[in-house]
């Protein structure tokens, strides 16, 4: 199995990752760290969870170490951006840790919080810069930054910022960076038009493919419930209430459903915290850090959580509402089942929502087991979800093999109209074997992978 020190790191990145406990790359780090360190333009595409930040930044790191030059003030010599504020701050996490023993200076701006402190930061200089589009450009329209030194630019999450959301202020920064420059982009998924509009920044790139584009994590065990959209929430905190949902994240589409759906968790008994767009950047920090110490047991958040979340241990992702955007899907669900763990992924799915079902279906070419849900009157009772007929585990509890759109037994959905079939009621709190079945504990991932510290 290759380690690190075949890829050509330096012994300062090769001592920092023995520190962080890593031994052996991911794929995505195997085949994109040589080109990236070779100065070659990059177009990286990998499931969530498999080291795509780190893939970028111990290259990085190295060539910016080997230059012995200073970054000039209100300059930076690499630029990172990325979508939201949690994962712009992932990503700086990553950096300062694999340079821990080198003399690179690490700075992350985004929006939210004072902007002074980060003028102050800027005016000196950094190495590495990672930011939010909106924010950085606030800093160049006051004339706090220039992007004239930029040697690397990354785009993380990259078929989101090339969207429409992130476009119109990437075309701005971009005219402001040399055209003499590196260019990475990095991603889960790289739908077709977006990938033609990349073509646009990359020169020559070399294309790292580790895993077809939007498939999701192989060791996440995808189901769908079937459920009206005003029993979600009942069934929401029957499932909640088993103690075998350790650490949580739930997904809704809007800001306010978030908040309606804490509220209700919250009535029932169970606590929960939300982080979306609407809170201050102390309130989604505060959020974070308690989910991430295990002070709170379910975080419910929109999706800028899908791709700035890295928490170890999540056991269970629950997809309240299925995203519009297929691809929304893959970064979810991307939350669990990370550094080598498994994790299981559960969506609802209203009878408005089966067309987003079938995108989702067709983007990841797997379709989704169908559970059945207990009625209203079991769900209020806390009754079991009833294991569906057919559903086995294999001896040592693993999932059974995925199955995609090609393979035969592929489980066909249930009509729309289909009457919801309600569970036999056992003890309270049990449920399905595969929706019990536990992560594998740490000792069980030897050698370690570097997680991605994401996304999106």
């Amino acid at each position: 199995m290759p380690n690190f020190s075949d890829l050509g790191l330096s012994a300062p990145i090769l001592g920092a990752l023995a520190a962080e406990g890593y031994a052996a790359p991911t794929p995505i780090q195997l085949q994109a760290i040589p080109p990236v360190l070779s100065g070659r333009d990059l177009c990286g595409i990998a499931q969530t969870g498999t080291g795509k930040t780190a893939a970028f930044a111990l290259p990085i790191l190295q060539r910016l170490a080997a230059v012995r030059q200073r970054a000039a003030p209100r300059t930076c010599r690499a630029l990172v951006l990325g979508p939201t504020r949690e994962l712009a701050s992932q990503i700086a996490e990553s950096f300062r840790a694999y340079g821990a023993a080198m003399p690179l200076s690490t700075a992350v701006v985004f929006g939210g919080v004072p902007i002074v402190p980060q003028r102050q930061k800027l005016a000196r200089g950094v190495d590495i810069l990672i930011a939010t589009p909106g924010r950085l450009l606030d800093l160049i329209d006051t004339g706090s930054l220039a992007l004239s030194s930029v040697q690397v630019l990354v785009l993380d999450e990259a078929d989101r910022m090339l969207d429409l959301g992130f476009i119109h202020a990437l075309k701005r920064i971009v005219k402001l960076v040399p055209r003499q420059r590196q260019t990475l982009l990095f991603s889960a998924t790289m739908p077709r038009p977006i990938a033609a509009l990349a073509e646009d920044y990359l020169n020559d790139p070399v294309k790292v493919v580790v895993a077809p584009s939007a498939t999701t994590v192989e060791r996440v065990e995808q189901e769908v419930v079937f459920v009206p959209s005003d029993r979600k929430r009942d069934l929401l905190a029957t499932l909640l209430r088993d103690p075998v949902f350790e650490r949580v994240l739930v997904f809704t589409r809007t800001k306010h459903g978030a908040d309606r759906v804490v509220r209700h968790l919250v009535s029932a008994g169970l606590e929960a915290n939300a982080i979306h767009g609407n809170k201050s950047q102390p309130q989604r920090e505060r959020a974070l850090a308690g989910f991430r110490d295990g002070h709170t047991r379910v975080l419910v958040a929109t999706d800028i959580a899908a791709r700035g979340i890295d928490v170890d241990g999540v056991s269970h992702v629950i997809n309240f509402e299925l995203p519009n955007v297929p691809e929304d899907y893959v970064h979810r669900i991307g939350r669990t089942a990370r550094a080598g763990a498994a994790g299981i992924a559960i969506a609802f799915c209203s009878d408005e929502e089966r067309p987003y079902l079938r995108d989702i279906e067709k983007l990841t070419r797997c379709s989704l087991r169908a559970i059945p849900v207990p009625s209203a009157t079991a769900v209020l009772r806390s009754g079991p979800i009833e294991r569906p007929a057919g559903s086995r585990l294999s001896r040592n509890g693993s999932p059974p093999p995925r199955q995609g759109p090609a393979a035969s037994g592929r489980h066909s959905l249930p009509a729309a109209g289909t009457k919801f079939r309600a569970g036999k009621p056992s003890a309270a709190g049990s449920l399905p074997a595969f929706l019990r079945r536990p992560s594998p504990t740490a000792n069980q991932r030897s050698p370690r992978h570097i997680n991605q510290h994401s996304e999106d």
